[in-house]
C-alpha cells in the first residue's frame, strides 16, 4: 500500500503525531523517511479538509527542532564513540566515508551546515549528533536548528500543500494536463532548492599544486 493511501485511513490527530515523531527521530539520528511522510501528509492535506496544513507544518517544525536538539545533546555527551556505535548499527548511513564528508562540511560551513543540512537527506540525519560531537557552541547550533527547521518543515508543507491545491483546481479545468504541469513545477522547485542547499553544504576541495623538479633534483 502506498504511503498516502495508508495515511488516508488514519485520523488527522494521528497523522500530526506521526509526522512530528518520524521527523523528530530522523533529526535525532535514526534513518527514517521523514521527508516522504511530510510530503505525503501535506499532499493529503490539500485534498482533504480534515487535515490542517498549519497544524501539520507546526508539528513537522516542532519535531525537527526537538529531534535535532536531542541529537545534539546525545552527540555532545557520547562523543566519537557514539559515531562508532552508530556506524556498526547503521553502516550504510554512518560509514566512515559519510562521517568524514559530514565533518568536512561542518568544519567549513559551521552553523550553515546545520541550516542547509535540513535540505540534504544525509546531513539531516547527521546534523544534530555531529554538531554535538564536534562541540559546536550551542547558541550557534540552536539558531541554525530553529531557522532550518522552520524553513525546511514549514516551507515543504506550504509548497506541497499549495501545489496540491493548484493541481486539484487545474485537474477540474484542464484534466490531467493541469495536474502534470502543477506537480512538475512543484517538484522542480524543490529539486532546485535541494541542489543549492547541497552545493552550500559540500566543502570546497583546494586543488593540489604539483611541484616539478629537474632531473638533477634542483
Amino acid at each position: 500500500m502506498h504511503v498516502q493511501e495508508w495515511l488516508e485511513t488514519v485520523p488527522a490527530v494521528s497523522i500530526y503525531i506521526l509526522v512530528g515523531v518520524v521527523i523528530g527521530l530522523e533529526s535525532l539520528g535514526i534513518p527514517l523517511p521523514g521527508e516522504i511522510i511530510l510530503v505525503s501528509s501535506a499532499l493529503l492535506a490539500s485534498q482533504h479538509g480534515e487535515l490542517d496544513p498549519v497544524v501539520l507544518g507546526a508539528c513537522a517544525t516542532g519535531g525537527a527542532i526537538v529531534g535535532d536538539s536531542i541529537g545534539y545533546a546525545i552527540g555532545r555527551k557520547g562523543g566519537r564513540p557514539l559515531l562508532a556505535r552508530l556506524g556498526r548499527r547503521f553502516p550504510k548511513h554512518f560509514s566512515e566515508a559519510n562521517i568524514a564528508s559530514a565533518e568536512r562540511s561542518f568544519e567549513k560551513w559551521g552553523m550553515w551546515a546545520v541550516f542547509f543540512g535540513r535540505f540534504v537527506a544525509l546531513l539531516r540525519i547527521f546534523a544534530g549528533p555531529l554538531a554535538g560531537v564536534l562541540r559546536m557552541p550551542y547558541w550557534k547550533f540552536a539558531t541554525a536548528n530553529v531557522l532550518g527547521g522552520i524553513v525546511w518543515a514549514g516551507g515543504t508543507t506550504a509548497v506541497i500543500y499549495y501545489v496540491g491545491v493548484v493541481a486539484e483546481a487545474w485537474l477540474k479545468r484542464f484534466s490531467w494536463l493541469g495536474l502534470v504541469l502543477a506537480v512538475a513545477f512543484g517538484v522542480t522547485s524543490m529539486l532546485v532548492l535541494k541542489r543549492r542547499a547541497k552545493q552550500q553544504a559540500q566543502p570546497v576541495v583546494e586543488p593540489e599544486v604539483a611541484v616539478k623538479t629537474s632531473p638533477s633534483g634542483v
